[in-house]
């Protein structure tokens, strides 16, 4: 695996510190909470689309 993909404490207290320079406290938990929605439908998405293919398969084998 890269070593690029590797997220540490130093690297989440910048992007931490960056957040709240540019949308204050207020609005880091609603940001939060959209991008943990967006994150979970992604990967919902992701998981159709596997199954979809594998399924595709399978009819295409036979």
């Amino acid at each position: 695996m890269s070593t690029l993909a590797v997220i540490g404490t130093q690297e989440l207290l910048i992007v931490a510190i960056i957040g709240l320079v540019l949308f204050g406290g207020s609005q880091l938990p609603k940001l939060a909470r959209n991008l943990g929605r967006a994150q979970k439908e992604l990967q919902k998405g992701l998981a159709e689309g596997q199954a979809d293919a594998s399924s595709g398969d399978d009819d295409e084998a036979s």
